[in-house]
């Protein structure tokens, strides 16, 4: 019944297993990811002005998301270790929340969805913990796949 469904990490038996990917084709692929990180008016101000008592949070952040791509199969059990071949991690302060951004991008024989999903959550994670001294009530939101390209079913995009 779940091989019917499409779902491929579980097997005829319902058991979870990796999907063999040995057959597969490389291809360039890439996807993007978004989420943000609610936060106090007191947060965005110190990010817009001086900065974090921590330090540069923004930065922080990126290089903790860009590392959170190539850690995603040590973070994610049924992932398959890739060749990531490009990632980037944007992060914009808006009046409310930190918005993140995530593109990552392989020539390999599996997507990298789980790789910007995992950026974007280790930036917002990162993002939280630099600011956490000023608002211990930050949120990490809407962590989500945007766009997917590559492989045998090309061009996904959220509506």
């Amino acid at each position: 019944m779940t091989q019917d469904r499409g779902l491929t990490h579980v097997d005829e038996t319902g058991a979870a297993r990796m999907v063999d990917v040995s057959a597969k084709d490389t291809s360039t692929r890439r996807a993007v990811a978004s989420g943000k990180v609610l936060v106090s008016a007191e947060v965005v101000e110190a990010l817009r002005g001086d900065g974090v008592p921590k330090g540069d949070a923004l930065a922080v952040a990126r290089i903790a998301g860009i590392m959170g791509a190539k850690r995603t199969p040590d973070l994610v059990p049924l992932c398959h270790p890739i060749a990531i071949t490009g990632a980037k991690v944007d992060l914009e302060v808006a009046d409310d929340a930190v918005l993140i951004t995530a593109a990552v991008k392989t020539t390999d024989r599996t997507g990298v969805e789980m790789e910007a999903l995992t950026a974007v959550a280790v930036a917002g994670l990162a993002v939280i913990d630099m600011v956490k001294a000023l608002d211990p009530a930050a949120v990490l939101s809407d962590v989500r796949v945007e766009r997917k390209e590559g492989g045998k079913t090309g061009l996904w995009e959220r509506s």
